[in-house]
């Protein structure tokens, strides 16, 4: 029996077919309504996505969208959670609801400078320790920030 949906996870421009592909596996073990925003940096029959994502995509409720305008009007007033470095808070810090939007940019520039600053108030960040390290696996930070969010509504819904 399915549960419902508990959170949604928005990617904005992804490039990377696998990192793609593992957040969509991620997303259907854990009940979370998966966002794609165009332009993509693959085609969406690519095999390195289909492969990512295994046989987990039938099991997957996803959407893709025209573009991040139409993401917005289409989530209204929905809150919105963006995922970058140099956010004013850290991701465990924050209080997550269910139906929250996660949203992570593109793996190789990450979200507009413009987007961050409209939405500085919901602009949080995964700590780092290691100043020689660019960034981390976009794929590995989506479960860092679902899993967080997941663990404050006590993990509804969860298998025994």
């Amino acid at each position: 029996m399915e549960s419902a949906l508990l959170m949604n996870i928005v990617l904005l421009e992804p490039e990377i077919p696998p990192n793609t592909g593992n957040i969509a596996r991620l997303c259907a073990a854990t009940n979370t309504q998966l966002h794609l925003v165009q332009p993509l940096g693959f085609r969406l029959d690519d095999a390195k996505l289909k492969r990512a994502g295994m046989d987990y995509w039938q099991h997957v409720d996803w959407k893709v969208w025209k573009n991040w305008e139409n993401f917005l009007e289409a989530v209204g007033k929905s809150r919105l959670w963006l995922v970058e470095q140099g956010g004013g808070a850290r991701y465990d810090t924050v209080s997550f609801a269910k139906a929250d939007y996660l949203v992570f940019g593109r793996e190789t520039r990450g979200l507009p400078r413009a987007l961050l600053k409209k939405f500085s108030d919901s602009w949080l960040s995964v700590p780092m320790f290691n100043s020689e390290a660019r960034s981390l696996n976009l794929a590995n930070c989506v479960s860092l920030v679902l899993y967080e969010a997941l663990r404050q509504q006590g993990f509804p819904g969860e298998l025994d």
